[in-house]
């Protein structure tokens, strides 16, 4: 009875899917699109875009697919021009045989906030900028300084990709400032002290060493010890005391 079941629900869903490709093209031609539904997801926890924005966008450039016969709805075009918005990582556009378009937008994931001498803007997950929002601030790790964009897209971006799955450095780095000779210091969370990690050569590393030099001294000495701790030469950790 089950098999007779299975074998009854997949003729049917063949059935289905060659009646779809066989008489919706022809029906195509004269349906008229009478929905636009957009699903912008993880809008719970991102609010760069929204629906509104998205319609804005479609109207001003006249893809709005509203009233129009669905053969003339191009999604690929509708994707490439909601691509452009840096807020936006991926569309999925597609047509339904009911006469409705759909529209599946993704928003770019910052993981750096830059505040630097080229502008304020995010760095997100896959390395590109995206503007800051009026309407949303992410709570990511703050770039100071002599930033430019170049950096921002290449060492800082390995950097915080490291933060993100290092559950201890992203508890404890709360900034990164730039100086203007490009060594790099870090403001942690915990401690009145700051940490002099100069190049990102071996940054790893020497973020291993310090921590183990946590592990060791602070205990002993307290976290307001020192006000700087310099990682910058390769195998030492020299301390300033307050």
């Amino acid at each position: 009875m089950v098999r007779f079941i299975s074998v009854l629900i997949a003729v049917l869903l063949l059935g289905y899917i060659l009646f779809a490709f066989f008489f919706f093209p022809e029906r195509e031609q004269d349906m008229i699109c009478h929905d636009l539904e957009v699903i912008v997801k993880d809008s719970l926890d991102k609010h760069f875009v929204n629906e509104q924005d998205i319609l804005s966008l479609l109207k001003r450039v006249e893809l709005n697919p509203i009233d129009k016969p669905m053969s003339a709805v191009n999604t690929d075009q509708i994707e490439t021009e909601l691509l452009k918005n840096q807020m936006i990582s991926n569309v999925e556009a597609y047509k339904t045989p009911s006469g409705k378009i759909k529209l599946e937008v993704k928003q770019k994931i910052p993981i750096l906030r830059i505040l630097g001498t080229q502008g304020s803007y995010y760095v997100d997950n896959q390395g590109s900028i995206m503007p800051v929002s009026a309407r949303y601030v992410a709570y990511v790790p703050v770039v100071s300084g002599y930033v430019e964009k170049e950096l921002a897209m290449t060492d800082l971006y390995k950097f915080a990709l490291f933060l993100q799955k290092n559950d201890f450095w992203n508890n404890q780095i709360e900034q990164v400032y730039v100086h203007p000779n490009k060594d790099i210091e870090l403001i942690p969370r915990v401690g009145n002290h700051r940490i002099v990690l100069g190049s990102f050569d071996g940054f790893e590393e020497k973020l291993d060493n310090l921590q183990l030099f946590y592990k060791q001294t602070i205990p002993k000495m307290g976290w307001e010890k020192y006000s700087i701790i310099n990682l910058k030469y390769k195998n030492q950790i020299v301390c300033t005391k307050k």
